[in-house]
């Protein structure tokens, strides 16, 4: 975006309330312009035409084609930044994968100022998130939540490696990063070292990411509980509105969750989760930080670094928002900066390394 043009915004809604409510909120931004709404899809169209607005905020549920039938259509044909409003129904990950680049929950009476706040933020981060047009966009049944787990994709040496208990994987991302973690998570085999994720999400949301990556990958993955111990081969969702670190206690890692403030703007904070692995893993961890908007995670990838550890940081080319990777890229926190397709190799070979070291 230019420097002091506003961002131009339409509003996507079956309800004239909620427009006009939206609208309302989002024009007393003085970074924001909200051109127009639409009450459908069809009518969405005309106006994304006529207006070319920078992002969109679109609700799934229409009459008509829906929210995500229209994100599928839209990728293909005219990509827009999106930012789905969406209930706590799973439905948000699939306009995820149909192209939305955020979501927000949907607000009561109670949490509209704070929901107004949320949705400004996210419109002027996907205002500068990079799309590519999406071609024969098609969902097949593994990316159900019934479906099976599918096989391993990696080779079996790598998967039937040992580990000696000490290493842990960290990983940290914002905007972009539903769909990078899911693309990282499904690449990785099982028996690797213990994973640990923090993705900027709302409280709900992260329960059912973790439970949908559960079916997707062939790693186990949950969301974390406070006093977990951490095991080969699962990985660990910090509980979206808390934070989540590691402790080593009696030769295991264990996960410690707790209400806290916000650090680096955010709850949970990849900031915090990186620290805590430096401290806990020192030269044991390999740390990993993907798309997204601000600096959250780059002091703490930093940290992992000065303790010893390997760092790895998503490139600009393969990045939705390339703000925390290069925020610890310039910070000089990144070991080897590299694609999301060439992630799983990176984090493979620096196993092996560390085992050879063993």
């Amino acid at each position: 975006m230019e420097k002091n043009k506003k961002i131009k915004v339409l509003v996507i809604d079956d309800s004239s309330i909620f427009r006009r409510v939206i609208s309302k909120y989002l024009q007393e931004d003085p970074e924001l312009e909200v051109v127009d709404t639409a009450k459908d899809s069809y009518e969405a169209r005309d106006k994304i035409l006529q207006l070319r607005p920078d992002v969109l905020t679109l609700d799934i549920e229409m009459p008509g084609i829906n929210g995500i039938e229209f994100l599928k259509i839209l990728m293909e044909q005219f990509p827009i930044p999106t930012i789905v409003i969406s209930g706590a129904d799973g439905r948000c990950f699939e306009a995820i994968s149909a192209g939305a680049v955020g979501f927000v929950d949907k607000p009561t009476a109670t949490t509209m100022d704070e929901f107004s706040k949320d949705l400004a933020t996210k419109i002027k981060e996907a205002s500068v998130a990079k799309l590519e047009k999406k071609k024969n966009i098609k969902y097949a049944q593994s990316q159900s939540v019934d479906s099976v787990k599918p096989r391993a994709t990696t080779s079996s040496s790598v998967a039937k490696r040992g580990y000696n208990n000490k290493e842990v994987i960290a990983i940290g991302a914002s905007m972009g990063g539903v769909e990078a973690i899911s693309k990282l998570l499904k690449q990785l085999p099982s028996g690797l070292p213990p994973i640990v994720i923090t993705q900027h999400m709302p409280p709900i949301f992260t329960k059912r990411y973790a439970e949908r990556l559960n079916k997707e990958c062939v790693i186990n993955i949950c969301e974390g509980r406070n006093g977990q111990e951490l095991l080969s081969g699962y990985a660990y969702i910090a509980p979206g509105g808390l934070q989540m670190g590691i402790a080593r206690k009696s030769n295991k890692y264990v996960l410690e969750i707790k209400s806290g403030e916000k650090i680096s703007g955010h709850c949970p904070s990849v900031d915090y989760l990186f620290d805590s692995v430096a401290q806990a893993a020192k030269d044991n961890a390999i740390g990993v930080i993907l798309t997204g908007m601000g600096h959250d995670g780059a002091k703490g990838l930093l940290g992992i670094k000065k303790a010893g550890g390997y760092t790895l940081g998503q490139n600009k080319h393969s990045c939705v928002v390339y703000g925390m990777p290069m925020a610890a890229m310039n910070m000089g926190a990144v070991c080897k900066e590299t694609s999301l397709d060439m992630m799983p190799n990176a984090i493979w070979n620096q196993l092996k390394r560390m085992q050879t070291k063993v």
